[in-house]
């Protein structure tokens, strides 16, 4: 994401959409009731008789937001919202969408900005870390780039074995194909880091196979249970990786999930569930507020999201921090298991 123009005093932030993962932070950032000003279409009858025409016009819209939500492809955005500046053939308080895309910018005004949101903002218009990771054995293999939003898994891999129709099966030498494929990826991708990981000892014969010295400069080595989507999360949060990854969203929303588990299992300083963290909230004993988008999407859909406003702003008030986790990867699945909201205390509030 480009940051244009920034006047926070006023509220107001001029953006250009450059990366897919900009939907979903902008779905992070934009609340209903905020102002956006950007270019849309509308389908105009010029004349009242039976030569009427049907034009389509391109126009600059300023709406008051009510719908927010990402494209069926989730590369695009579309605000839905009422008219609050617009061409005359517009009548003012009808409803109009703006759906932005790649190349297109926008001017987003808040009333508040909530330091969570800031963040993300920042964080949107920063260089990404991504990284690649391969996790394997002896016979099959899963490569996946890290996104904002969780994994994007780019290709799995079954060795000479045909037990699993889904599976790319490769038939000449696993280790020479998986060294073929990392080298294109890294090539495609540019990523950060690469990231070998596998059960027993694969991993380091695979690395002693690698004869490109720079890519092997690329390369951290990690352990885990098994070949498998779900061992992703468990990569991310070795303590082999910790300095290599200590940018990674996706490690930290890991450890975030893990330390509200410890929590949660003692009793002591967690509270899930939107009754229990509502009353830890106006306690004013939230340290940390962890929901996730689709906890938001579901209160947006229900008509309740002015309740979860004021939870946002209340511990943002309170010098609290609040963490929106991705649905789509393992630590947001883990909240969404029980409730999609949760909260660390800065103190016990029962006994």
């Amino acid at each position: 994401m480009q940051l244009i123009h920034q006047d926070l005093k006023k509220g107001k932030v001029k953006i250009k959409l450059t990366d897919p993962e900009d939907v979903w932070y902008l779905t992070s950032i934009i609340d209903p009731g905020d102002t956006i000003t950007g270019t849309a279409s509308r389908k105009i009858k010029i004349g009242a008789d039976e030569h009427a025409k049907v034009t389509k016009k391109i126009f600059t819209v300023t709406l008051e937001a009510v719908e927010i939500s990402p494209g069926s492809d989730e590369k695009s955005l579309r605000i839905n919202g009422k008219v609050l500046h617009a061409p005359d053939f517009v009548p003012l308080g009808s409803y109009q969408a703006i759906e932005l895309t790649m190349g297109d910018e926008c001017v987003l005004e808040k009333t508040q900005w909530m330091s969570y949101q800031q963040q993300k903002l920042k964080e949107a218009c920063e260089q990404r870390h991504a990284y690649l990771l391969c996790i394997f054995d002896r016979e099959e293999a899963i490569f996946a780039l890290t996104k904002t939003s969780g994994f994007e898994v780019l290709v799995k891999l079954q060795g000479d074995v045909t037990n699993k129709r889904t599976l790319t099966e490769v038939k000449k030498d696993f280790h020479q194909e998986l060294i073929s494929l990392i080298e294109t990826y890294t090539q495609r991708y540019i990523p950060e880091k690469i990231i070998l990981a596998s059960p027993a000892f694969y991993k380091e014969i695979l690395f002693q196979k690698i004869n490109n010295v720079d890519l092997k400069k690329q390369i951290v080595l990690a352990s885990c249970s098994d070949v498998s989507e779900a061992a992703f999360g468990e990569v991310m949060k070795r303590q082999e990786l910790q300095t290599v990854l200590r940018e990674s969203r996706i490690r930290e929303e890991e450890l975030l999930i893990d330390e509200l588990l410890r929590e949660i299992n003692k009793e002591h300083l967690a509270v899930y569930g939107w009754k229990e963290t509502q009353e830890a909230v106006f306690a004013g004993a939230v340290g940390k507020l962890l929901v996730t988008d689709n906890f938001v999407k579901k209160k947006r859909t229900e008509g309740a999201y002015a309740e979860l406003d004021l939870i946002l702003k209340s511990v943002d008030k309170l010098d609290g921090k609040i963490f929106l986790l991705s649905s789509n990867n393992n630590a947001g699945k883990k909240l969404d298991g029980i409730g999609g909201i949760a909260a660390l205390l800065r103190y016990k509030i029962r006994g």
